[in-house]
């Protein structure tokens, strides 16, 4: 494997790795020795990594267009976001989902979950139109792939319960040959699957040995034999968390950027990697007709100065509940809280808990940050051969768990508020926690399998045409703030506010640049970038969940890293371009979900279930292209802006397929989009 050591993250001081490597050093000896032969040998045309619904997408398209596919996932769930992390509300905007202007596989995934409950609300949550039980989500995904490869003719490998652990990279870096991978199961005599958190199991996972938990099976995956193309085969990442970048060590982004005129409202004047978004583990609960008896974990008093309704407006218990309540066998009476309408609980009716001063952790120190940097990995020995982890620091997911189940004791047994104060926060003792193998989440601790990730790495693409440092996706690119604030006149640079008033006035540009227009007269764009090279769409808000001051997260009167929110708000209609899905150094490697070149505050809107889909329908359409026609995915671009007829060609079968690339109207002389809330 040839390894690249490209990026350096900010001027941030580290804590000592070189104690930690020492720590590790017996440890690292053992992970790192040789594996045995491979059990076995796969070959795929497109190796997908993550069945997330990004993955679940990627491999989706790549089976209607005759592929073989293989799908690995570190779970034994398909699905991510809707299954697996528990998030099954589906995140979506008025206008978009009033039109139905999805890609058609997820239009297909909406209907049949209708089609499984008789409607799309089972849970008659109010925070979407669609709530529903992870589990199933799982099924209907199962059978929608099923159904791809028989209708296209391709042929699916899925591999639950597997990790990447190695890659044979070529000499000159950059063609992925092969990848090793392991896959576990419970060993003979053990617990099933699920009976333990992620905490307990990951380090595992990635272990070759066999441990008392788990035996393990090797698998090579490899070029299916009779491809000739060159690449002769694709590698998606769509993990959570930006898992082959990260041991592929191509470049990447984490956490927050430095302030430019890009990224305006960025809270940081340089890069700061150890504050990514929160992550969260759900949990599923249900209502109940007698109070249950509620056991106060040992660990409860750590985290329980953090949590809190948050808002005044939100400081009512049944209004949390409901939010995302997944299932709902009676209809409750209409009652309304906050200026919010919703139904009342009822006996029976099951929530998923999702909630910033909640259930979700939010590190944001070199300390406690959950995705290691790229220097923090090659510190703790994970960029060397056979060294790979995972790439997430093992305490943090474990005191992720910790804060999640304190959370459900605080809401039912609580009488504190962090941010309100006392009195506020009432006991509800009529619930209880849904554990067990046969739970919505699937878990005997009924956290979900694997944490809700809102970021993590975020590639750097390839320099392009008026980006030569690589290409991305920022905050202006899809951002309806109004740039003529004051705090922007104030705070950043005559030069910086000069570009970031001439990056936004279209076709103005050259004469703010040139000075024939004030930097404060010129017209404000009122759309996002359209790229040239857009295969996929998506639309949400920008919505932050940012990380902490302090570490542990949980410290009495910690706060929200300041700044943070202020990039928050509204986004226009956006697009994913190609360009943001090709990493440097490799040209057989295809990023799609949240892994794709964004910037920290888009990366904010690029993050919800309909993109996720739209990113891996493009990313497998882009694969099963690239092989057909012989042309790796980066000559598809880089001639822009001189015209791409290859490009062209793969827009137009995208859009023949039914996975849209621009919205309806979508020009630069189409200014009006006040309705697209």
């Amino acid at each position: 494997m040839k390894c690249r050591r490209k990026l350096v993250y900010g001027k941030h001081s580290l804590i000592s790795f070189s104690l930690i490597s020492a720590l590790l050093a017996p440890y690292s000896a053992m992970i790192a020795t040789p594996p045995r032969n491979p059990d076995k040998t796969v070959n795929c045309e497109i190796l997908v990594v993550g069945g997330g619904l990004s993955g679940v997408a990627t491999a989706y398209e790549g089976l209607l267009a005759g592929r073989t596919v293989c799908l690995t996932e570190i779970t034994d769930w398909l699905g991510g976001q809707i299954s697996a992390q528990g998030t099954s509300a589906l995140d979506e905007r008025p206008t978009q989902r009033a039109l139905k202007f999805y890609s058609r596989g997820y239009l297909e995934l909406r209907d049949r979950i209708q089609r499984k409950y008789g409607k799309l609300n089972p849970g008659n949550c109010w925070v979407s139109d669609s709530c529903f039980l992870p589990r199933d989500a799982h099924t209907i995904l199962t059978q929608m792939l099923k159904d791809a490869e028989n209708k296209g003719k391709g042929k699916l490998q899925w591999f639950g319960n597997t990790v990447i652990k190695e890659l044979d990279i070529s000499s000159d870096g950059k063609i992925i040959n092969s990848a090793i991978a392991i896959q576990h199961q419970p060993a003979k005599g053990a617990l099933p699957l699920n009976t333990y958190p992620l905490s307990q199991t990951i380090e595992d996972a990635y272990t070759y040995g066999n441990s008392s938990r788990f035996t393990k099976t090797i698998i090579r995956f490899v070029p299916k034999a009779n491809q000739q193309t060159s690449p002769n085969w694709y590698v998606v990442d769509a993990s959570e968390t930006g898992e082959i970048i990260g041991l592929a060590d191509v470049p990447y982004r984490l956490g927050i950027d430095a302030r430019s005129y890009l990224e305006p409202s960025a809270s940081s004047s340089e890069n700061d990697p150890f504050c990514p978004q929160g992550f969260t583990y759900t949990f599923a609960m249900e209502a109940t007709k007698e109070a249950q008896p509620q056991t106060m974990p040992a660990y409860y008093p750590q985290y329980a100065p953090y949590f809190s309704y948050e808002l005044q407006r939100l400081a009512n218990f049944d209004l949390v509940f409901t939010y995302r309540r997944i299932w709902s066998p009676t209809k409750g009476q209409p009652t309304k809280f906050g200026g919010i309408n919703f139904t009342a609980s009822s006996p029976g009716d099951i929530s998923m808990q999702n909630w910033t001063w909640g259930n979700d952790y939010r590190p944001g120190t070199a300390a406690d940050n959950l995705i290691y940097t790229r220097q923090q990995l090659e510190s703790t020995g994970q960029l060397q051969p056979g060294g790979w982890m995972g790439g997430l620091r093992t305490e943090t997911l474990r005191k992720g768990e910790e804060n999640a189940l304190s959370y459900y004791y605080w809401l039912v047994a609580g009488t504190t508020d962090s941010q309100l104060g006392n009195g506020v926060k009432q006991p509800y003792p009529n619930h209880r926690l849904l554990t067990g193998l046969d739970s919505p989440m699937g878990t005997v601790s009924g956290l979900s399998k694997y944490p809700y990730m809102r970021e993590g790495r975020r590639i750097i693409g390839r320099p392009s045409w008026g980006q030569a440092s690589g290409f991305g996706i920022w905050e202006i690119d899809i951002s309806r703030r109004d740039y003529n604030d004051e705090y922007y006149r104030k705070t950043l640079p005559a030069d910086m506010y000069k570009q970031l008033r001439a990056a936004l006035a279209g076709l103005e540009a050259t004469s703010v640049i040139s000075g024939q227009i004030s930097p404060d007269k010129a017209m404000r764009r009122t759309r996002s970038t359209i790229f040239p090279d857009s295969i996929g769409i998506g639309h949400y808000a920008i919505d932050f969940h940012p990380c902490m001051t302090q570490s542990p997260p949980e410290t009495p009167g910690n706060t929200e890293r300041a700044g943070e929110r202020r990039g928050a708000g509204q986004a226009y209609p956006f697009q994913i371009a190609l360009r943001a899905m090709i990493p440097q150094k490799i040209d057989n490697l295809i990023v799609g979900g949240k892994s794709i070149g964004t910037s920290h505050i888009a990366a904010a809107a690029y993050r919800v279930h309909s993109f996720e889909w739209s990113a891996g329908a493009a990313a497998g359409t882009v694969a099963a292209f690239a092989l057909k026609n012989a042309v790796a995915p980066y000559q598809l671009v880089d001639e822009l802006p001189k015209p791409e007829p290859q490009l062209e060609a793969l827009k137009r079968l995208l859009e023949q397929n039914g996975n849209p690339t621009a919205f309806p109207d979508t020009s630069i002389f189409n200014q009006n989009w006040e309705d697209w809330r």
